[in-house]
This record gives structure tokens, sequence and C-alpha cells, in this order.
């Protein structure tokens, strides 16, 4: 178990991420701006923004930028949904190929409103960078469609990259943290996208610093791999405003090595595992291996 940090407490220095500076931060910036895009770099407050957008990477975030479900660990704005943008597809492919991008990551908010929970626009949206930028990889990092079998199946048959579902916490803690989601559908999600397409790699994520144990954390890895899940992140949670949950803890560098020794040890394919690590953060190397 790790000693608890009073949330007064100052981040320790190995959460120090980049301010988010640069020609290529603030090139990226317009070109969001000009296309009427969203990216859950800057509507979830991701640490990595600085960082990633110099190196002119972002995940973008389709179907509007608010949310249907009230998480409390997320920064992304909660309401009534906006409607669906059917010319995003186009314009986040446009994105694309504006950074010759190799590797794209597509998310989205919860759409509980649609019965497909907004599986049509991912599918639109893969095929649309497809067309316009041809191979160019694409990760989708999906919500759990309120467990849905043929929204899933929308969004396999367009075959994206990778298919990521993030479990975000342990059983013990949604009915805190992941208000409106259910830790066996989430299970359930990934391991039918493996067994229907045994080829396209899956993914999950979590987060530290909300109240789980160590012993918990692992018996969720071990979860996932028998769900057949093959790359695994794993980063600090940090609290985005006084109004979200607080941060209970703060995993070192020392423990996060340790989660991505014993991930590897347990068959994860891949392991990103840190303090500023988040679902989408360096994508592309899981799948260039």
């Amino acid at each position: 178990m790790l000693v608890t940090i009073q949330p007064k407490t100052p981040r320790p220095a190995w959460l120090r991420a980049p301010a988010p500076v640069g020609e290529n931060y603030r090139g990226l910036k317009g070109l969001v701006e000009n296309l009427h895009l969203h990216t859950v770099c800057e509507s979830a407050a991701c640490p990595n923004i600085g960082d990633c957008w110099n190196r002119r990477t972002a995940t973008f975030m389709i179907l509007g930028n608010v949310c249907t479900r009230r998480c409390g660990f997320c920064a992304v704005q909660k309401g009534g949904p906006l409607p669906v943008d059917y010319d995003e597809p186009r314009r986040v492919a446009e994105a694309c190929a504006a950074l010759g991008l190799k590797f794209a990551v597509i998310t989205s908010v919860n759409r509980d409103d649609r019965k497909d929970g907004g599986a049509e626009l991912f599918a639109m949206t893969i095929r649309a960078i497809r067309e316009r930028l041809p191979g160019c990889g694409v990760e989708v990092l999906v919500p759990d469609f309120q467990g849905s079998r043929a929204a899933l199946d929308i969004v396999l048959e367009a075959s994206p990259d990778v298919l990521n579902h993030n479990t975000e916490t342990v059983p013990r803690l949604y009915r805190q943290v992941r208000l409106g989601a259910r830790y066996e559908r989430s299970l359930d999600m990934l391991a039918y996208a493996k067994r229907e397409r045994p080829r396209i790699p899956t993914k999950s994520g979590l987060m530290l610093g909300l109240g789980e144990t160590n012993d918990e954390v692992l018996a969720v890895m071990r979860d996932l791999r028998a769900a057949n899940v093959d790359i695994l992140t794993l980063g600090q949670y940090l609290r985005p405003s006084p109004r979200h949950l607080p941060i209970l803890r703060y995993a070192t560098p020392e423990e996060f090595a340790d989660f991505k020794r014993v991930g590897y040890e347990m068959g994860f394919r891949h392991v990103e595992s840190g303090p500023l690590v988040r679902s989408s953060y360096h994508a592309a190397d899981a799948v260039s291996q």
C-alpha cells in the first residue's frame, strides 16, 4: 500500500510536464480551431498537451465536447448532448492529412442518447481517414456503448488498427469514479472485440491515485489478460478542479516501473506505465513493435 499524500501537498517533481508553448503547439491549436474540431488533449486537460502537440500529435474527440455521463474524474463538460455533426469525420481526416500523420487516435464523449452510442461516427471517421490518408494507422478509444455488441460491431467492421476501451479504475471504486459504467461490461466488451476480430489489438488503461490498492490494480491487470487484452496503460490521476474527485495518493516512478515489469510477465504485448502516461500517449509505439 502506498503512503497517502494530502491533496494540498505540492505535486512531486516527476509530475511536472512541459508547458504548452512552441511553434508546433500554436500551429496545431490553430488548425483544430479553424476546422471546428475538439481534442481530448484540451477538453480533458491532459498534462502532456505541450509535449504531444509539439510533436504534432493529438487525440481527436468526435461527437461534440459535451458528455452525457458525469464521471467524477473527468474534465470534459457534462450536460445535454449536442447534435451529431456528420461532416466531422471529413474534417478530422483533413486535419490528419494537414499534419501528415502516420497514426491517428480518435475518441469521443459518451453519447447515451443515441442507440448506437455514436458507433456510426467512429466508423465514418476511420473510413474518412483511410480514404484521405492511406497508410495512416487509426486507434479508436471507444465508450462502452452501454454494452451494445451491435454498436461495437459497427466499429470493428471499419477495422481500426487498435480498439481501446479504458477500465479506468478498480471494481470497488466504480460507483464513485465511473458513473453509469460497469466493470464487468467493460471487460466483456474487450473480450468480445478480441473474439470477433482477433487480429485487431485491444487496449485498456487505468488511473492510479483514487484510493485503489496495488493488489486491486494487479487483479484488474489479470482480468484484462484473461480477456486477451494486448496493450496496457497505467498513469497517475490528476485532479482537474476542486469539483472533481481528490487525489488520495501519488504512485512513484518506481512503482510504475514495477507494474510495467509485472505487466510484461503477465503477457501484455506492450505496457506504457508512468506518472504522466495517458491512454493515447505514444500510441503508435504499441503497434510498431
